[in-house]
């Protein structure tokens, strides 16, 4: 059985720009993606960490950190396929808690970027599940 926890955001930290009238599509935005292993007596499992900077110039506007995970029974085999459907439904988490709090920002229009799933190797995520 595989269980998947709660997003819990560890940093949202908002500096508004000096210039907020301006357009925010001036603003970049980089995504990272960490994965930790996680193993108890009885379960083993993955933290999934994504990270977002939204930045103008040298100037942080948005820094925002959130983690779930996910608990799996010992017995169960995890395959590719079913790794990239947990990541996906984390990062979709993320993208939505991002989208509700986005809205009291100079983000309002701005999205996350899609996440590049040809940037993850799936393989050495898979061995942190055996």
């Amino acid at each position: 059985m595989i269980e998947q926890t709660e997003l819990l955001i560890s940093k949202w930290h908002y500096t508004p720009p000096v210039n907020p009238a301006e357009d925010a599509n001036r603003f970049s935005s980089f995504i990272s993606f960490d994965v930790m292993k996680k193993r108890a007596s009885t379960k083993k499992g993955i933290a999934c960490r994504f990270s977002c900077r939204f930045v103008d110039g040298d100037d942080t506007i948005l820094e925002y950190v959130a983690a779930d995970s996910y608990v799996i029974d010992f017995e169960d085999v995890i395959d590719k396929q079913e790794l990239q459907t947990m990541v996906r439904n984390s990062y979709s988490k993320f993208t939505d808690r991002f989208n509700l709090k986005k809205l009291t920002t100079v983000l309002n229009n701005r999205s996350l970027l899609p996440l590049d799933e040809t940037d993850i190797d799936w393989n050495s995520i898979l061995i942190l599940l055996v």
